[in-house]
């Protein structure tokens, strides 16, 4: 019978900034076991005055954590045994909430799409109310809050080391994709022994873009259950929602992460259904829908979105 695993974030269950296949796993599950990882999110430098509450688990983490480098702090990694490269991880994200009263915006020079017109930092913190999931915005307004994990991925190849959580790539990683919320299910291709999960880069609510280069980044508690599928290989991450089919693209250029997208689509319909490639491209060009997912970190994002009565008809 699967079991279920919590991890807490402590100095000893997160990493900060950094994907790396020779990071030790913090715990060794069975394949279809659930496990809830506990997040915390951002620096001392984005800390709120008094009157919100300070989770005490991200102080401790402030004072005892090094940063590896700039970038996100991620609960894990989580590894499932038997898992091998050339496997495939099944992440069904069955819970995401809030784990505080707050959250943080942050406009930064040289960064985010438009870092030639904006030149000065703006920090601004949101009150988040956890009963009607709402974020109050500095001008009055309640935004609904719907969220998600911006970071979700696997260990990289071990032959690319040491790498950025900020830029995301074929492992998964920063993918800021907000279709990923609860009830979604995300598959991640394997590149090392146990997979090696981890999740952090909590957003309350993010819009496609990401476009000043945050989200309401906030702490979040996420209930994942993964499952390892053996030698089913995927090159790129891929996700579904009850709704929809959902392929990735990233790169540096915006049009080649559409066209990676496109071409990830294209051969999910024909795994899936009995389509020619053009009929494939066709039912793209006439029911996928292609989102920008991030366009600040330095790895573009584009998704495509297929309903799945498009391919199946109605259930």
């Amino acid at each position: 019978m699967p079991a279920s695993h919590e991890i807490a974030a402590t100095p000893n269950t997160v990493h900060w900034g950094v994907f790396d296949a020779s990071l030790p796993a913090v715990t060794e599950i069975e394949s279809g076991d659930t496990v809830t990882l506990h997040t915390v999110s951002g620096g001392p430098d984005i800390l709120p005055p008094e009157g919100f509450e300070i989770l005490p688990d991200h102080l401790v983490i402030h004072r005892e954590v090094e940063p590896a480098q700039a970038g996100h702090i991620m609960t894990g990694p989580v590894a499932i045994r038997g898992a091998k490269p050339g496997d495939m991880l099944e992440v069904r994200i069955q819970d995401v909430s809030l784990r505080q009263d707050w959250g943080w915006n942050r406009i930064r020079p040289l960064t985010g799409t438009l870092p030639e017109d904006f030149h000065e930092v703006t920090l601004t913190h949101i009150p988040l109310d956890k009963a009607r999931m709402t974020g109050r915005m500095p001008w009055g307004v309640d935004l609904p809050l719907a969220p998600f994990f911006g970071v979700m991925g696997v260990a990289p190849p071990p032959e690319w080391g040491r790498i950025t959580s900020i830029i995301p790539r074929a492992h998964g990683g920063n993918l800021d994709i907000k279709a990923l919320g609860a009830g979604a299910t995300l598959y991640l291709p394997v590149f090392n022994d146990g997979a090696l999960f981890s999740a952090g880069d909590g957003h309350a609510v993010q819009g496609d873009g990401e476009v000043d280069g945050t989200a309401i980044e906030t702490c979040l508690s996420g209930t994942f259950q993964l499952i390892l599928h053996k030698n089913a290989g995927i090159s790129m991450p891929r996700a579904e929602t009850a709704t929809h089919y959902l392929t990735t693209g990233i790169d540096p250029s915006l049009d080649a992460a559409a066209k990676q997208a496109l071409r990830e689509m294209i051969n999910l319909i024909q795994e899936k259904a009995n389509l020619s490639r053009e009929e494939a491209y066709m039912l793209c060009s006439l029911a996928g829908d292609m989102h920008v997912s991030q366009t600040v970190n330095v790895h573009k994002g584009i998704h495509v979105m297929l309903a799945k009565s498009a391919l199946h008809g109605e259930a």
